[in-house]
């Protein structure tokens, strides 16, 4: 019997309220399936706004003062990102309303979650509570409800995010992969060595995939 490969590593570095994180994951996973790479994903903080207060802010205002973009860009661009979620099983309810949310707590719920190897999971509600349902991650009772949703014990989560018993973990995390020069998201490190930064399409990390795939036979 020829003996498996072992599962690809992909330590992937993002944050929830990242559109290209979202959509990065996603085509990578279409990648994955195309072409049948067995894979063990693994998710790691990153605070897009790590000084963000827990009211937030309007999303356009926000994206006016950070990048500089006017009205009409950030319109232009929230639109192309809607339509290339459609092909992605993405529903990005964008209005003008929306808010960009401090992610701390967020990222602690992520770990906890990890304890009980419901990380994945965890990761993937709460990219469609913030993009699709345009829930307040910040808010502690959300983020509690978020991990009920997913048959986690809501008490327990209420109970990690009081205590803060994580946060440190959490920090240390952030620190670990920003000292590495990760400064922006989405970042994948594949076989814990080749960083791929940004959505890079399915085409593009189809070709990636099969030259790891090759370079791990060589």
């Amino acid at each position: 019997m020829t003996d498996q490969p072992a599962p690809l590593r992909i330590d992937i570095v993002s944050d929830v309220v990242c559109p290209w994180c979202i959509i990065g994951y996603r085509q990578l996973a279409l990648a994955l399936k195309a072409t049948g790479t067995v894979a063990e994903v693994h998710w790691h903080p990153f605070e897009l706004n790590p000084n963000m207060p827990a009211e937030g802010q309007n999303l356009r205002e926000h994206i006016a003062e950070k990048y500089g973009a006017s009205a009409e860009q950030s319109e232009q661009t929230r639109a192309q990102m809607t339509e290339l979620g459609k092909g992605l099983d993405i529903t990005f309810s964008y209005g003008p309303d929306s808010r960009i949310r401090n992610t701390f707590g967020a990222h602690q719920l992520i770990h906890w979650a990890e304890t009980l190897d419901r990380e994945h999971d965890m990761k993937m509600a709460l990219f469609s509570a913030y993009f699709t349902k345009g829930r307040d991650v910040a808010d502690p009772t959300v983020l509690a409800e978020i991990a009920g949703s997913i048959g986690l014990d809501r008490d327990a989560a209420t109970e990690v995010l009081e205590d803060g018993r994580y946060a440190a973990d959490v920090r240390q995390a952030e620190h670990t992969w920003t000292s590495r020069g990760i400064q922006g998201v989405p970042a994948m490190v594949f076989d814990s060595e080749h960083l791929v930064t940004g959505a890079q399409g399915e085409d593009n990390y189809k070709m990636i995939l099969q030259k790891l795939a090759e370079m791990r036979v060589a």
